[in-house]
C-alpha cells in the first residue's frame, strides 16, 4: 500500500518534467499529460481504492455474538435480563441466545448477584433504598437477592439519608412550606417517610398526603 498521494504513472511523469527543465530542454509544459488526462488518472486511481476498501470491509468476518457480549461485559457489570435485551437485536435464535447466556453465567463472565452490587455501590451514596430496589426489580435479577440488599440498605438508611439531607439543605426547615419541599426532595430520592420524618423532626405522618 502506497504512503504517498499519486500513483506510480503521476511519479513517474513528475520526474520526467523535473528532469526536463533542470536540462533546459524543451519547455516542460510541452510534455506535461493534458489536464483532462491527469484528472482521469487520478479519479480513476481514487475509484480503485475506494473499492478495494469496500472489498475489504466485506472481508472483515461479522463479530460473533459471543465476542458482542463479551464487549459488553468487559466494560461493566450487566444483569441477564439486560444483555439478554441488548443482543437481541443481533440474532433472532432464542434458543442460541439464552444458550449463550447460560455459558457465560457457567464461566463466570455473567452475573446477577454482581450486577446486583455494582448498583448499589453506585447508587447507595445518593439513593435510598425505594429507587435502588426499584431499579433492581427493573433489571429481574431475582427476588431473594432483592430482599438481601434491601435488608442491608435499609441498615443504614438513616445514616445515608442524613448525609443526602446534609448536603442539599443542612439546615432544619422553619416553615412548613420549607419543610416539605425538603421531604419531596428526599422522597424524590427514595427515602421512606419514616427516614424523613426522623430528619426532620416528627413530620412522618403530617406530609404523607403532600407527595
Amino acid at each position: 500500500m502506497h504512503h504517498h498521494d499519486f500513483d506510480d504513472d503521476e511519479s513517474f511523469d513528475a520526474h520526467d518534467l523535473a528532469r526536463t527543465a533542470a536540462q533546459g530542454g524543451k519547455d516542460a509544459s510541452e510534455d506535461a499529460p493534458p489536464e483532462a488526462d491527469r484528472y482521469e488518472r487520478s479519479s480513476a486511481t481514487r475509484a480503485a481504492r475506494k473499492a478495494a476498501s469496500a472489498s475489504t470491509s466485506r472481508q472483515r468476518p461479522e463479530r460473533s455474538l459471543k465476542g458482542r457480549a463479551l464487549g459488553y461485559l468487559s466494560r461493566r457489570e450487566y444483569s441477564r435480563a439486560e444483555l439478554s435485551r441488548k443482543l437481541m437485536t443481533y440474532t433472532e435464535d432464542a434458543d442460541q441466545l439464552e444458550a449463550l447466556l447460560d455459558a457465560l453465567e457457567r464461566d463466570g463472565w455473567l452475573s446477577d448477584a454482581r450486577f446486583a452490587e455494582s448498583v448499589v455501590y453506585r447508587r447507595a451514596s445518593r439513593l435510598g433504598a425505594g429507587r435502588i430496589v426499584s431499579e433492581l426489580k427493573r433489571h429481574a435479577v431475582g427476588e431473594a437477592l432483592i430482599e438481601e440488599l434491601n435488608s442491608q440498605l435499609r441498615e443504614t438508611e438513616l445514616t445515608r439519608a442524613r448525609a443526602v439531607w446534609q448536603k442539599k439543605y443542612g439546615t432544619l426547615p422553619e416553615t412548613p412550606a420549607e419543610r416539605a419541599r425538603q421531604a419531596r426532595f428526599l422522597a424524590a430520592r427514595g427515602f421512606s417517610m419514616s427516614i424523613i420524618g426522623k430528619i426532620l423532626k416528627g413530620i412522618e405522618d403530617s406530609f404523607e398526603g403532600d407527595f
